[in-house]
């Protein structure tokens, strides 16, 4: 029996009686876990444990824990993380070694809960009109600069049998509103978004997964938000050359119209290996599925060969790892001085 083309939230700390019904049937790709599904790392090992029981497979799970605003494990138990940008600033020249050290550490965290794919790194070019919701996600100001960052970042991850999640193609840095409450539209001819926008995704193409962004490119596709579109999907795949498993961002963002079942039949038909639906609704989620349906055979290869990407992790001194990044920032911040 194949797998179907979403990733899933839940509600909670634990798996109701209902979800784990509905997963068992449905059998979800993976499975998304947030803040509201966090106490402690006992109760999230017992809970990615469970998950993967009612899938009755080793069904990878995923988080967003980029650092910063956007970390949904944090203190008492998770190390706090300077936001992305801010460590570029401060790291300066050193800054991939730096983000190789902190996402090395930050997929030990994961992995001792249970978490095995993280929606890292933001390879979005940040400029001066990024909306705040993105700006100091995103990991750099210049493309060679974002590149270096993302592709550490990226090598740290997997260093640490994690699966890392390229996010957001074709490119979020020139939105200028928030797609999590409107859609984003950017008028920037191609040319100015091949050379900026797009070059930190062609430069990452090799990476084993991605996910969409929300936003409508007006010199690609001037109806739909790349999530839905096929010609944004011809240009991620034969354009910027991503050959990895692509998921959409969350179909539930009302950057996107219609309804749940409308907007995962849109990404599924235009291109989309996987539709990510993060808010827990049961409702939503069964709709989702029907939506969705099963992966297509060359989505399930994608999908394969994104999960044979993973490693077992390397053997490390993740102490040593912490001291030797925080001694890296100190010594840039004194060399500023």
């Amino acid at each position: 029996m194949g797998e179907g083309a979403f990733i899933l939230g839940l509600e909670g700390t634990a798996l109701s009686p209902d979800e784990a019904a509905f997963f068992a049937e449905a059998r979800p790709w993976g499975f998304i876990l947030f803040q509201r599904n966090v106490e402690s790392p006992k109760q999230l090992r017992r809970l990615t444990d469970a998950l993967r029981e009612c899938a009755g497979r080793a069904a990878p799970v995923l988080i967003d824990q980029e650092g910063g605003r956007v970390q949904r494990l944090g203190p008492p138990h998770w190390r706090q993380w300077l936001p992305p940008l801010e460590q570029a600033a401060r790291a300066g020249a050193r800054a991939p070694e730096s983000f190789r050290l902190r996402y090395r550490i930050i997929a030990h965290e994961l992995r001792t809960v249970g978490i095995d794919a993280n929606c890292a790194p933001c390879a979005d070019v940040a400029t001066p009109e990024t909306h705040p919701v993105l700006r100091n996600r995103c990991m750099g100001t210049a493309p060679g600069e974002v590149i270096a960052n993302a592709r550490a970042a990226a090598d740290g991850l997997m260093a640490g049998g994690v699966l890392p999640v390229l996010k957001h193609i074709p490119g979020h840095g020139r939105a200028t509103a928030d797609s999590h409450l409107e859609l984003p539209r950017v008028v920037a001819p191609r040319e100015a978004l091949e050379t900026v926008d797009f070059a930190p995704f062609r430069a990452l193409s090799d990476l084993p997964a991605g996910m969409s962004a929300h936003v409508v490119f007006e010199a690609i596709d001037a109806d739909a938000p790349a999530t839905i579109s096929p010609a944004a999907a011809r240009l991620i795949r034969a354009g910027i050359g991503f050959g990895g498993l692509l998921m959409s961002d969350d179909i539930s963002m009302n950057a996107l119209s219609g309804d749940i079942a409308a907007r995962s039949r849109a990404a599924i038909a235009a291109g989309m290996d996987l539709v990510l639906h993060c808010n827990g609704d049961l409702g939503e989620m069964q709709a989702v599925a029907e939506a969705a349906g099963m992966m297509a055979p060359e989505a399930q290869a994608r999908a394969d060969r994104a999960l044979a990407a993973r490693t077992e992790p390397d053997e490390v001194d993740i102490r040593a790892l912490e001291g030797e990044l925080e001694a890296l920032l100190k010594e840039r911040a004194r060399a500023d001085e």
